[in-house]
């Protein structure tokens, strides 16, 4: 069989593999009932969803003619490795700097992997996603994230 769209082959496998690793990895957890889900409920439907979506990604890509057939560029390594850092440096930083610190560090840091960086829009971004942590996961849900610095008490 000839592959008619190579982005949207790959794109149809990644998201197969990535479904299919997330359904397995929910599946040791406790699924529940629909009237009261478990641990492994939203995981493994998420999983499996992603995995049919994928599989009708890559037939797309196996029956529809696509025009040049939509050959894969150059891999974004910079980008790539800049936002991966950014994510794994927030939950360093999270415990030690709070969330008033860590979250604006995270949207610069990341920004910058962007083309279209800008100090005025991450600027605008970090305060409105600071807001909005701050009134979902600490006002509203509760939860006990340090905000402040946990040198200053």
């Amino acid at each position: 069989m000839k592959i008619k769209s190579q982005r949207d082959f790959w794109s149809g496998l990644m998201f197969i593999v990535v479904g299919a690793a997330f359904a397995l990895g929910a599946a040791s957890y406790s699924l529940g009932q629909s009237a009261r889900p478990g641990p492994g409920y939203f995981p493994l439907g998420l999983g499996v969803l992603l995995a049919i979506l994928g599989a009708f990604v890559l037939f797309k890509a196996l029956t529809i003619e696509s025009e040049g057939g939509d050959p894969i560029g150059s891999f974004a390594w910079r980008p790539l490795l800049i936002v991966v850092a950014s994510v794994a440096g927030f939950g360093v930083a999270l415990p030690r700097l709070g969330m008033f610190i860590t979250l604006p560090m995270l949207v610069f840091i990341s920004a910058i992997a962007s083309d279209e960086f800008s100090v005025e829009g991450a600027a605008l971004n970090a305060a409105v996603l600071t807001v909005a942590s701050w009134g979902i996961f600490k006002w509203g849900l509760g939860l006990t994230i340090p905000l402040l610095p946990s040198f200053l008490g």
